[in-house]
């Protein structure tokens, strides 16, 4: 008997109105590895309904006391029990690596420790009134309402807590949608807090059929209890929810994908320190463009593309797919990658010891990198590495040079371990071709030259640049910040998910025209 992944509406764990459910496979083996409830209208208004209920209360609790539940959580999160549930759930909805599923673990406490932390800038301000003597103005931050929150399968955990714990503890409540691929890790994180002692209501969580998932999002969307929605994935998705969105008139916060740019400077950084996550990871979404010019430690710049790009098979919003590379270090830096990546191979993580890498997350996907690939290759690409094949949903690491814009390996996402080489001769066009992109998610820049890092930083345009790190990287109360297109726009922080609001005390006995 497989599990199954219930409803939870207004504090209680329930089947689906219908009875309806559906199936979660393993993307590498292709078993049944779970049932899913699956939410019907009358669950999805439910859910809301309870949500707009909880938050008549919720938004009015003391500070400390929703600090105190969130740093609850964390310590029971942090238990072996609880790492034992979220590894399992995750390598078995979405055959994750078990380093990155630990990660997923790891990132969830630290998530809501630095999310609980965020109760000492719920703060307002008063000054006197500028246009009126004697008059007070106050500004409030005030929760918004109910928040529709949509977390994606690749780090499904921690980005489920991420999608839900600011909006919470600003003081709105929410209704958590899962992705289909990964509703039993995703359940976790609502749970969780429900044990923590969040009280009913405050954040509910459904998961839906594939078939039923666009209207049913569309009717949530229009719900006028919703306020604002969140959204972490594809960029193609996140059109179809903002343009629902726009139709009422409703504010998004979307973390769409990336084709993160890493400049790796000439330099020379000789004695370089920095780890890696050991590869073994998974899915966060962007491309990695790396621009390695004349001034870098190779190593230590193949270091991090590799990291950056393999890492949970490419399949992270901020993964390195494209290096620029300046043309006095191209082969020795394509030698180097192309050493460390050989030895990487992508398969059964669960029962081959020797499988590093995991399958991709559907047949489809895996299908689209091969197609990519070819393309690319059709169109003057030299292929450096791989076999332009998949096994299943296995997709080998692939390593490419002569990379150009308009191919379809440049300009769009891959989501697979894939390194698409492109060399150049100056720094100019180093950073002409990194912005040549409709994303902006992450970037990188690799010197010891700090001066021409930042210089080098300001003219990127990405709302995360790291200097002298992967472009796999974000800080926990700044999330990553797309700057439009396809990366979308919007934090996770206070300022999205509150409205500024403005008091004005005016004095008595003023006098008006017209009345005077």
């Amino acid at each position: 008997m497989v599990p199954f992944s219930p409803l939870l509406i207004d504090g209680k764990l329930v089947e689906s109105s219908t009875k309806e459910t559906f199936e979660v496979r393993n993307p590498y083996s292709g078993d049944v590895v779970g049932r899913s409830a699956s939410a019907s209208s009358t669950d999805c208004k439910t859910a809301i309904e309870s949500a707009q209920q909880a938050f008549k209360s919720w938004e009015h609790f003391g500070l400390a006391q929703k600090r105190d539940i969130f740093l609850k959580a964390a310590d029971i999160v942090s238990t072996e029990e609880w790492k034992a549930k979220i590894v399992e759930a995750i390598s078995t909805e979405t055959a994750a690596t078990e380093w990155w599923s630990v990660f997923n673990w790891v990132m969830g406490a630290n998530t809501l420790k630095s999310q609980a932390g965020l109760v000492n800038e719920l703060r307002g301000d008063s000054f006197p009134s500028m246009n009126m003597p004697g008059g007070t103005v106050v500004t409030q931050r005030r929760a918004k309402g109910v928040i529709f929150a949509v977390a994606p399968w690749n780090a499904p955990f921690t980005l489920s807590l991420r999608a839900v714990a600011c909006a919470v503890i600003c003081g709105n409540t929410v209704v958590l949608k899962s992705s289909e691929y990964s509703p039993r890790s995703q359940l976790l994180a609502a749970e969780l807090l429900l044990e923590a002692g969040l009280p009913p209501g405050v954040l509910n969580f459904i998961s839906i059929a594939r078939d039923k998932v666009p209207g049913l999002t569309a009717e949530i969307i229009a719900h006028p209890a919703v306020r604002l929605v969140n959204f972490t994935g594809s960029d193609r998705v996140g059109r179809i929810l903002a343009m629902e969105a726009g139709k009422h008139l409703k504010p998004c916060i979307l973390e769409l994908g990336g084709k993160a740019p890493t400049i790796v400077s000439s330099s020379s950084i000789t004695h370089c320190h920095a780890k890696f996550l050991p590869l073994p990871v998974d899915r966060m979404t962007p491309t990695f463009l790396v621009k390695v010019l004349n001034d870098a430690s190779i190593q230590d710049a193949a270091k991090a593309i590799v990291f950056g790009s393999m890492a949970h098979s490419g399949q992270i919003c901020m993964s390195t797919e494209r290096v620029i590379v300046q043309s006095g270090v191209a082969q020795e830096l394509t030698n180097a990658v192309r050493s460390l990546t050989q030895s990487l191979r992508a398969g059964n993580t669960t029962d081959d010891p020797k499988a590093q890498l995991s399958a991709l997350f559907t047949e489809s996907s895996a299908e689209n990198v091969v197609n990519m690939l070819k393309s690319a290759k059709d169109d003057g690409a030299e292929v450096i590495l791989g076999d332009l094949d998949r096994k299943g949903a296995v997709v080998q690491p692939h390593l490419l040079t002569g990379v150009k814009p308009g191919m379809a390996l440049w300009e769009r996402e891959s989501f697979g371990p894939v390194v698409a080489f492109t060399i150049v001769d100056s720094v100019d066009e180093a950073v002409e071709l990194a912005n040549q992109t409709d994303y902006s998610l992450s970037a990188a820049v690799w010197t010891s030259d700090l001066y021409q890092a930042q210089q080098i930083s300001a003219s990127i345009h990405s709302g995360y640049v790291n200097i002298n790190g992967p472009t796999v990287h974000s800080e926990p109360i700044l999330s990553l910040v797309g700057l439009g297109g396809s990366s979308g726009y919007g934090r996770f922080d206070i300022e999205h998910f509150t409205d500024k609001r403005v008091i004005v005390t005016h004095p008595l006995g003023r006098t008006y025209p017209l009345v005077s």
